[in-house]
């Protein structure tokens, strides 16, 4: 037996860590599974509250899951069929521009204006070099390339539908999932459970309508600023509504996603219309950027959760590396539930000890 037993203990323990491994394996590989079913249920938590608020004014809960989910439906149509028209627009006019890019390559137009606006340019032995550019590219790899491209596309659109059923699921049976999660909770543990549950589930859905309120504001504004008064003026900014759904959804991003938007937005001013529309567009988002974090952050982020800056900081760079944006959009809800769990469950255990 002495000899058996630490045999029998190194087969168990080798056990357990293969059995580790595996479960270690299969999260790794339900990864994306696992993330599109967190968002849904971050999304479903952040609609029950507008859903919950339809009931109190009478509504049946079925027709306020469909009056929540058409109106949160149509915002998004709308935004997204807004890119349309800018799209199309620059596929024509790269197609109306290729065919007088080659003839002026073959026939010489293009090296004499090359020659004349910049005398200084060595044009011949640019266009070796350019030649020889083209004759070593290795065609198979930009295909390739271009077909994985194709194929994250493709993905993302499958994974945003898979989300928005997810969430439409989640929204519309909400309360009998909680119901049945909660029994799974021992009796004399339950109401302490259930009613830290719903003080996370609170937060949660306050933060997801706080943070799509402060982009909305973001996103309304810069359509009237950039569409209406700025042309007004004399400053016409192309793409008004282009702009405007990246400043929506830059604007959904805790932390850095203003900063970003407006930073993209600046540049394709620049790219679009130049001085001094950008000056103009510049100044708008430095100001604006102000007023968010000063005025509309704290008024409409109040109710929603109390995290310290140093934790929000760290819990969205944290989120944002493990998940890319998704992470860092649900980083500071589950902060938020953290320190609630450690306050109300932790602190106090230790307080009896």
């Amino acid at each position: 037996m002495k000899i058996l037993n630490p045999f029998r203990l190194g087969l168990l323990g080798g056990l357990g860590v293969l059995v580790a491994v595996g479960i270690g394996q299969t999260i790794i590989s339900l990864a994306v599974v696992l993330t599109y079913v967190g968002a849904a249920i971050f999304l479903a938590l952040g609609l029950d509250p507008l859903v919950s608020w339809l009931e109190s004014k009478k509504f049946p809960r079925w027709t306020a899951i469909l009056t929540v989910l058409v109106g949160v439906l149509g915002v998004f149509a709308g935004l997204v069929f807004a890119i349309i028209p800018v799209l199309a627009e620059q596929i024509r006019t790269a197609a109306r521009a290729i065919p007088r890019l080659v003839t002026g390559f073959f026939d010489g137009t293009i090296r004499e204006s090359v020659e004349t606006a910049f005398p200084w340019l060595d044009v011949e032995e640019l266009l070796d070099g350019f030649t020889t550019w083209v004759t070593e590219l290795d065609f198979t790899s930009i295909g390739g390339g271009v077909f994985a491209v194709g194929i994250g596309i493709a993905t993302g659109i499958t994974g945003a539908i898979i989300v928005l059923i997810l969430t439409i699921y989640f929204v519309s049976s909400l309360n009998s999932i909680k119901s049945g999660f909660y029994r799974l909770v021992p009796a004399t543990k339950r109401a302490k459970f259930i009613d830290l549950a719903e003080q996370v589930s609170t937060a949660v859905g306050r933060y997801v309508i706080g943070q799509a309120s402060l982009a909305l504001v973001n996103g309304v504004l810069s359509f009237i600023v950039l569409t209406w008064i700025f042309p007004a003026f004399g400053l016409p900014v192309k793409y008004s509504a282009l702009l405007a759904f990246i400043a929506f959804v830059g604007s959904l991003i805790p932390l850095v996603g203003t900063l970003s938007g407006s930073i993209v937005i600046t540049l394709l001013v620049l790219l679009f219309n130049g001085p001094p529309s950008v000056i103009a567009v510049a100044i708008y988002y430095l100001v604006y950027m102000q007023l968010e974090a000063y005025l509309l952050n704290p008024r409409i982020m109040s109710k929603a959760v109390k995290v310290p800056g140093a934790v929000v900081v760290i819990a969205v760079l944290a989120g944002g590396t493990l998940l890319g944006p998704l992470g860092a959009l649900i980083a500071i809800p589950v902060a938020a539930a953290i320190l609630l769990i450690v306050q109300q469950v932790i602190v106090p255990r230790q307080a009896n000890l």
